[in-house]
């Protein structure tokens, strides 16, 4: 097997038998090998970067693969300097998202951590206890800035 990294990879999206749709990044060589793969019904296996991928053409119902010439296209490119700029705004963008929380178990453990998403209840990093967000007491200060506390030292209301 081979990598590819410095080549496009196109997106192809297939619909199983079952009705459940899939995509895949594949490069040029790739879909052609697909195509055969399918014409002949063999199964198909292939690497993505570092996973390998595996597709039973007697399960596919139907698939497309979007060209340079389709109206739809996607292509993934690897970064490169000049997009350094963009993903550093992506990065910053996504960072602002971040929901920090205040963890303090009743093991003993105490951290703050965080979440792209909002969320009630959280593990313990340590001993895995759940531990609840305490609405009370709302955010509490750390060194990462505001944090929702959550806690399983006490009986906390919990949303049903």
């Amino acid at each position: 097997m081979y990598y590819e990294d410095s080549e496009n990879l196109t997106i192809m999206t297939y619909t199983l038998n079952s009705g459940i749709k899939g995509t895949v990044p594949l490069s040029n060589k790739q879909i052609q090998e697909w195509i055969e793969s399918y014409r002949s019904n063999t199964r198909y296996i292939t690497t993505i970067g570092k996973e390998f991928f595996g597709l039973n053409p007697e399960l596919v119902a139907d698939f497309k693969v979007q060209n340079r010439f389709s109206n739809y296209v996607e292509v993934i490119r690897p970064i490169s300097i000049g997009d350094q700029e963009k993903n550093d705004e992506l990065s910053q963008a996504y960072e602002e998202n971040l929901v920090f929380f205040k963890v303090d178990c009743k093991c003993g453990t105490t951290y703050t951590t965080y979440s792209q998403y909002y969320t009630t209840k959280w593990f313990c990093s340590k001993c895995k206890e759940i531990v609840f967000m305490d609405k009370k007491k709302g955010k509490v200060p750390t060194d990462k800035g505001e944090a929702w506390y959550m806690t399983n030292k006490y009986f906390v209301e919990r949303e049903a």
